[in-house]
């Protein structure tokens, strides 16, 4: 007789009771045979026109490139939104149906919105790995809690945990592009240079991408791949090489006006926009460009110049991935596609902003003063974002922004590549509407798989997305979509057969008494001509059209709370920051900003330390970058304390040495009023010195924090990685006054403002 194996209920051969009475099988692995690579290459908060193939004069051969041997799309919409459509772009589902409805960041207490993607919503990387694809991720993720993004997780939102085999990237919705917080596959690891020695993430994420690529063709050519690359760029800050920066000097200087109009003669020129289309008037805010004064222009312009810096080198690394795809002999059989997350970012405000955390802490950005710094923008240095009005021109002919439900926030770039497939097709536009879920449908479509009922047995949920498949090799073929609903944060809109009615709603007042808009898309493709007035049994029917719709993809309820109250309903019990003390053993791997103890309060933090007999200087802890943070260091046997405050430094530094031996060190920071707090030194009890904070900082860096080193350098009295010779026993931060009610409003106020702007 012969028997089973529990572990192999399917084993094909025979057990008996000895080899000699059995017979040995081995399952066939088959890999996958004629399928496609597939790459999916995203940037963040690159308009409808920011690419030279859809309008712009910023100069972006490579995507160019390939959208002249590809496809252009030219009515593919997303969320509006970073994390909303890199759920749906990944998944094929909409994005309140996989809980996602805002950033990652925030938990409402409803399905909506938690922040992370249920497992009845698999990622197309784990269904092609489960069908014999390599899957590898670099870039942005953002589809986490922040509260899970520490060392100590949980990582099942991370991207090892949602199909991907590899990942090297950064967790969060933004980074410094010279001084990332890097995470490779489950650990967090430090960026292989500096910004001394050129580096820049943009660059790094390419080199992995290709390492892996190259990996896979050298060991196992005959397995298709699935890489999704997601830049950092061009989401703030932003940051480009110093000549990429020289390059675009004087570009703009004739105003977003003119830049703009520039622009939209360019699109219909080259048929990206159909004939007779409208320049959407200057939105709300956007002032007159004649109208600005001489210092508003200047800054407005280096700002503009590091966007288009920041784009055009991102270009370049673009052009480098292709060309390793060539030299592997991968291109002609890999389906690429390359698209934008949403539109052009509004949170640079009406000036622009040179240094984002200042925004973040609800300062208003001082031009006159901020003019006397124009050469730092650009380099690590500066966290800057662009105004309105040239977020406005990247957007051409549309009108509003991202997290707008408007043709700004929704309609994006979409350019396909394929070799072996768009013979005979290259350079065309593709003109029906698709959607960010579309993506993930198009993949799987790609690779001849179906939408399967189970992952890892779990029931899926139907894809909400359909194959644009067809419309690669037939320009009329029109996908199978009835309609299509949009909502981000109250702002609301739904498409039907080219007719789209949309609103942009005011938290001052309820969602009734939101004004809808009417356009009809096939005719009027910048949004110009309101309808509404004319046709109001239209709006009636499309509003009702979009209450079916909500229901159905669980959009309800609608939310407009502020988001500083979000921010406070997502604290939960269990995370790394819901406590008043904090134990640190070093030496332990980077603290990521979301997870660092509060800077907005009262707070002690204390350094069991061993100074070494030999000496030596180095840091003990450190947060934050050049532009803000603090640092305890010891510098020629001293101990030194520097808080940054957007680079005006409050410092102590101890008149005596350190003894070699144990000490313990302590800074506490106390507040002296509503802004102002005092910082006092302590060594072995004593008091070493202290210095008046003239403000504390609530949102202190979106870079965290380290002990033994300062991987991001907080003042020029050193360099990094400056690391401590010496032993830290334990590092204690104590809370000790529970926050005021108003103290946590503006606490709250300021995370949202910081993760709003970071998403």
């Amino acid at each position: 007789m012969g028997y089973t194996h529990p572990g192999e209920p399917d084993f094909g051969g025979r057990i008996g009771r000895t080899v000699d009475e059995s017979e040995a099988w081995w399952p066939r692995e088959t890999l996958p045979k004629g399928k496609p690579n597939i790459v999916l290459i995203v940037l963040d908060d690159t308009g409808f026109a920011h690419f030279g193939s859809y309008g712009s004069t910023i100069e972006t051969p490579n995507t160019d490139a390939l959208a002249a041997n590809g496809l252009r799309y030219t009515s593919f919409h997303t969320t509006a939104l970073c994390s909303p459509t890199r759920a749906c772009i990944l998944t094929g589902r909409n994005h309140h149906a996989v809980r996602m409805r805002a950033i990652s960041n925030m938990d409402s207490g409803f399905p909506n919105m938690r922040g992370a993607m249920p497992r009845s919503a698999a990622t197309v990387a784990e269904i092609l790995r489960e069908s014999g694809y390599a899957t590898m991720c670099t870039g942005k993720w953002h589809l986490a809690p922040m509260s899970e993004c520490s060392a100590a997780g949980p990582f099942h939102n991370w991207p090892l945990q949602k199909g991907f085999d590899r990942y090297y990237g950064f967790l969060q919705g933004e980074t410094d592009q010279f001084h990332p917080e890097l995470t490779h596959d489950n650990h967090f690891v430090d960026p292989p240079a500096g910004p001394e020695e050129g580096y820049h993430f943009s660059e790094d994420m390419v080199d992995q991408s290709i390492r892996m690529v190259r990996d896979m063709t050298s060991l196992v050519p005959e397995r298709p791949f699935f890489l999704y690359m997601a830049f950092g760029a061009t989401h703030s800050p932003h940051h480009a090489p110093k000549d990429f920066m020289e390059k675009y000097r004087g570009r703009y200087d004739a105003g977003w006006d003119a830049v703009r109009e520039e622009w939209y003669a360019r699109q219909l020129d080259m048929g990206v926009i159909p004939a007779g289309t409208k320049l959407a008037p200057r939105n709300p805010g956007v002032r007159p460009w004649k109208n600005l004064s001489e210092n508003v222009r200047a800054f407005s312009n280096r700002l503009q110049e590091a966007f288009a810096a920041m784009l055009d080198h991102t270009d370049q690394q673009i052009g480098r991935f292709v060309s390793a795809l060539e030299e592997v002999g991968q291109l002609d059989n890999t389906l690429l596609i390359v698209m934008s997350d949403n539109g052009a970012s509004q949170e640079g405000g009406a000036t622009g902003v040179f240094d984002e955390m200042r925004y973040f802490n609800g300062l208003k950005e001082d031009v006159d003063e901020a003019v006397k710094h124009l050469d730092l923008i650009g380099g690590p240095r500066s966290h800057s974002n662009i105004p309105w009005g040239w977020a406005q021109a990247g957007n051409s002919p549309l009108k509003w922004y991202k997290q707008n439900t408007h043709g700004g926030g929704v309609r994006d770039p979409l350019i396909v590549h394929w070799p072996e497939k768009l013979k005979g097709q290259e350079g065309q536009f593709r003109r029906p509407f698709a959607y960010a879920t579309d993506i993930a449908a198009t993949i799987l479509d790609a690779a001849g798989l179906e939408p399967p009922e189970e992952v890892a047995g779990v029931k899926q949920m139907p894809m909400h997305g359909v194959s644009l498949l067809p419309t690669l090799t037939d320009p009329a073929a029109r996908p199978n979509r009835a309609v299509q609903y949009f909502e981000m944060l109250g702002h609301r809109g739904i498409w039907r057969d080219g007719w789209k009615a949309v609103t942009r709603h005011d938290r001052r007042q309820s969602f009734d008494e939101d004004r809808w808009e009417l356009y009809h898309l096939d005719e009027d493709f910048s949004e110009s001509d309101d309808l509404a007035g004319a046709q109001p049994e239209k709006v009636k029917e499309m509003v009702d059209l979009w209450w079916q719709e909500a229901e159905k993809h669980g959009v309800l309820p609608l939310d407009d709370r502020g988001a500083a109250q979000l921010f406070r309903a997502s604290r939960r019990a269990g995370t790394p920051t819901a406590r008043s003390r904090f134990t640190y053993y070093p030496p332990l791997s980077h603290i990521v900003a979301d997870a660092c103890p509060s800077a907005a309060r009262d707070f002690t933090m204390t350094a069991e330390i061993t100074y070494p007999e030999a000496g030596g200087d180095g840091a003990l802890i450190a947060r934050g970058t050049i532009n803000s943070g603090y640092v305890l260091f010891v510098q020629g046997g001293r101990v030194v304390f520097d808080y940054n405050c957007f680079r005006d430094h409050s410092r102590i530094e101890a008149a005596e040495p350190l003894a070699p031996g144990d000490h313990v060190v302590e800074v506490a920071v106390t507040r002296t009023g509503d802004h102002a707090a005092e910082a006092v030194l302590r060594i072995d009890g004593a008091e070493a010195g202290r210095a008046a904070i003239p403000l504390l900082v609530r949102i202190l860096s979106s870079t965290g924090m380290d002990f033994g080193r300062s991987m991001a350098p907080v003042t020029d009295d050193y360099r990094a990685p400056f690391e401590y010779p010496g032993r830290i026993a334990r590092v204690i931060f104590d809370l000790p006054k529970p926050m005021t009610g108003k103290d946590r409003a503006a606490e709250a106020s300021a995370e949202a403002r910081a993760a709003m702007t970071r998403q």
